[in-house]
């Protein structure tokens, strides 16, 4: 049997690169009332000092302000007046630097995930950030929340050994848009994008 555990802050890399990277292949877990829903993180999109495509690349507001909380803690946004997405603070507190969680591979839950996107169909379950939120029902509730103990969001680590990661540029943006930011699974038919994305 598979052992789940916390993430431990101390295991979490002070480089936002690195973390990105890092987070491949651990767990996101959710608690609602009517059971957990968890996911496998198979892609993610770093967001590092000076990078003019971060939300704290501008200083601190009241808006992002838990990026620049230290690491380990969950960022929340609305894009778009659209769809949440869910980004892990990195490095030191205060300086505002952040790891997008992009996509998931779906392992417990999947009966909440298919009722909270409305659709069945498993690989689109939470196969891009704002799916993977609506999946997972992550709102600015969650915002600033600590991902590093058990709670109802929280980051874990078992025995899974990430696969072959690929590193290329990230997706949808248009300011810094050429840093190879972007981690993911090679090969999961659960990450984000094209495929010529996703060589």
């Amino acid at each position: 049997m598979t052992i789940r555990r916390p993430l431990v802050r101390s295991e979490l890399p002070d480089d936002t690169a690195s973390l990105a990277r890092t987070l491949i292949g651990k767990l996101v877990v959710r608690e609602l009332p009517e059971g957990i829903a968890s996911g496998r993180i198979v892609e993610t999109e770093a967001y590092v000092a000076g990078d003019a495509a971060g939300h704290g690349y501008r200083g601190m507001t009241s808006r992002n302000r838990s990026l620049f909380l230290g690491p380990g803690h969950a960022y929340v946004y609305l894009a778009y007046g659209i769809s949440y997405m869910l980004n892990v603070s990195s490095e030191m507190p205060g300086i505002g630097t952040g790891v997008l969680i992009r996509a998931l591979e779906p392992l417990e839950g999947i009966a909440i995930m298919r009722l909270n996107r409305g659709i069945e169909r498993l690989r689109d379950l939470a196969r891009g950030p704002g799916k993977l939120a609506q999946a997972l029902r992550i709102d600015r509730s969650l915002d600033g929340i600590d991902l590093c103990r058990e709670g109802p969001l929280w980051l874990a680590i078992d025995d899974h050994q990430a696969d072959d990661i690929g590193q290329g540029i990230r997706i949808g943006i248009t300011k810094d848009a050429d840093r190879p930011l972007r981690f993911y699974v090679r090969g999961s038919p659960f990450v984000s994008g094209t495929r010529s994305l996703n060589p």
